[in-house]
């Protein structure tokens, strides 16, 4: 069913939080020039009509979400912190300070599933929007725009086989539990030993008897895998069960797999997680997907971000990158600056694209600094992983990458509109202290002068 309406109802003995706060403060400020009822129109049509209970609040969800991305909070601690910030329940829509949960933290994962991605752009696109109005991006600095693409790592453990064989065993056994399929042999304890017996034998450096060890975690998964097989129950001669169907496809495809296969299987709970090498110094391969960031060239604002799975070729991502940008911002870029990782790309449109490898002599002042600028999207990512959940993602399946590329991109614009909104104020005081200290002319100076005949 539709969202609820928040209803004011004015409370006898409590203040409204619009009355009690400081309307300077960069959250209030922000309350104010976001329009908030062009969620309820985008989001409104995931929910029925007149079926079910009421769903939430939609400006409490979008609130919590800018907020969470904003100030790197988890789905729980951004909701106990709601409580304690009369701010933040301002900037959600609230009118008297609450002192209980707005929601139960997993509230967050479902609407966040029920919206999905397309929607949840949205709000990306209110914050280049909200920048605009507020004139904290000037139009003609959508025309120059950076693109580059990063690693978001998944939250799994680092992948080796001994670890690898050992989780797809418990899988395998938790699942057929479950079930209420009788194993011949679970091997909970002779897996557990030799998985310890492994780590130590690798930490040592003793390397033939840990691969004997892994050799024999590899062995007890195929005896499981084949148990299981045997004695599940089938429908027309394939596996009832779906999700023990899913398990067992992996796990062939994990026991198959050779140091020189392709898509293989890095994580168990996560099977799309992706190796990629980048070529980083300190890290040589991060497992998880890539994402595409394009940002204005000038002021660093986000406008476009979006995860990229299968580990494709940055320059055959160009051309969605580009399509993003305007369909968030309503403008087409004229100059794009990429690195040399898109050089042969597919892109065909409009725009110029400059692929900076050696600023030639030959270029003038205003080229020299636009290619100089490309530089300026590495400290945006750094951002965007250090302080807005990029670095990290906890969010279940392919979709959950692409949820969390967004808001992050989200969280990032929202925090500069909020320094913005501090640096607005002081730029308010100085043209008042500017007209108060200016000297009198005019009118007023010759009324004081003596008239002499």
């Amino acid at each position: 069913m539709q969202p609820k309406k928040s209803t004011p109802q004015r409370q006898l003995f409590g203040g409204e939080l619009s009355e009690m706060l400081n309307p300077e403060h960069p959250l209030y400020v922000l309350a104010e020039r976001i329009d908030w009822q062009q969620f309820d129109v985008a989001i409104g049509d995931c929910y029925a009509s007149d079926l079910g209970r009421p769903g939430v609040n939609t400006r409490l969800m979008v609130g919590l979400m800018y907020l969470k991305h904003a100030f790197d909070e988890s789905d729980e601690s951004v909701v106990a912190r709601w409580v304690e910030n009369p701010y933040w329940q301002f900037f959600c829509g609230c009118e008297y300070m609450q002192h209980e949960l707005p929601i139960d933290p997993s509230l967050m994962s479902k609407w966040r599933s029920r919206v999905g991605v397309e929607r949840l752009e949205k709000l990306l696109e209110v914050t280049i929007h909200t920048g605009l109005a507020m004139k904290a991006i000037k139009p003609q600095e959508l025309q120059k725009v950076n693109v580059d693409t990063t690693v978001q790592e998944k939250a799994i453990a680092f992948p080796t086989d001994a670890r690898l064989y050992q989780k797809m065993r418990m899988a395998l056994v938790r699942r057929g539990k479950q079930l209420g399929i009788r194993l011949r042999q679970s091997y909970r304890f002779t897996g557990k030993k030799l998985l310890f017996q492994q780590s130590r034998y690798a930490h040592a450096r003793q390397m033939k008897r840990a691969g004997k060890r892994t050799r024999k975690l590899k062995t007890i998964l195929g005896r499981v895998v084949r148990d299981l097989e045997r004695k599940a129950d089938r429908i027309k001669g394939q596996i009832a069960d779906e999700r023990l169907r899913e398990l067992l496809v992996l796990a062939q495809r994990l026991l198959s797999q050779a140091r020189d296969s392709k898509h293989k299987l890095y994580s168990v709970h996560a099977p799309e997680v992706e190796c990629i090498a980048k070529g980083k110094a300190h890290k040589r391969y991060e497992f998880g997907c890539k994402a595409s960031v394009a940002t204005t060239s000038k002021s660093n604002w986000v406008v476009g971000a979006h995860a990229l799975h299968d580990n494709p070729y940055d320059g055959h991502t160009l051309g969605a990158a580009i399509q993003q940008i305007e369909r968030l911002s309503g403008r087409t870029p004229n100059d794009v600056i990429v690195d040399q990782g898109y050089r042969g790309h597919n892109y065909e449109g409009n725009a110029a694209v400059h692929v900076v490898r050696m600023i030639p002599r030959s270029a003038t002042r205003a080229v020299r600094r636009m290619l100089k600028r490309r530089a300026a999207v590495e400290p945006t990512i750094g951002h965007l992983k250090s302080d807005n959940r990029l670095s990290r993602n906890y969010l279940a399946g392919k979709t959950g990458d692409r949820i969390n590329t967004l808001l992050a991109a989200a969280g990032y614009n929202l925090r500069k509109l909020l320094r913005w909104a501090v640096f607005s104020l002081f730029l308010r005081l100085i043209e008042l202290l500017q007209t108060v200290t200016q000297p009198k002319t005019g009118h007023h100076n010759s009324q004081q002068q003596p008239a002499y005949a």
